[in-house]
């Protein structure tokens, strides 16, 4: 039986995920506010988007993706899915962004872009896996995620 490690590097992988998620989460919040500050300049959110739908959420999730190996196999990326993965993160981001941004942020702005930047980080996720390629069967044990009855 194949051995799964999901911290092929120790520490490393999580700790740079969460650094790079702090530093897009950061360069994010500073472009929104100078887009808040210059309400004609758009480009300040699509730098925000990119700042966190890209280094913030994409980036973060794709380090950590690197620390996952199975003992024996080998696994690599379909680039394209890989590429379209990163495209929905900030995709997302920027619709999620814009929303809250134009309606100065009240509360249905802020649920109506939450939600819609939620869905689209999961569909970033999900593409994101279906892109990771290996030369051995994998599959889900729904006795570990349920209980038995």
């Amino acid at each position: 039986m194949l051995q799964i490690d999901q911290f092929t590097y120790g520490w490393l992988t999580p700790v740079l995920a969460y650094v790079m998620s702090v530093i897009g989460s950061l360069l994010a919040l500073r472009c929104m506010v100078r887009a808040r500050a210059n309400p004609g300049h758009r480009g300040w959110i699509v730098t925000a988007a990119i700042a966190l739908g890209g280094t913030g959420v994409w980036v973060m999730h794709f380090i950590a993706m690197l620390g996952f190996s199975v003992h024996g196999a080998t696994i690599r990326y379909n680039i394209p899915i890989t590429l379209i993965s990163a495209a929905i993160a900030v995709a997302v981001v920027w619709i999620g962004l814009s929303l809250v941004l134009r309606r100065r942020g009240g509360t249905s702005a802020l649920l109506t872009g939450g939600a819609i930047t939620g869905l689209g980080v999961a569909a970033m996720h999900y593409a994101g896996m279906y892109a990771m390629k290996t030369d051995v069967a994998l599959h889900y044990d729904r006795g570990w995620c349920w209980p038995r009855s």
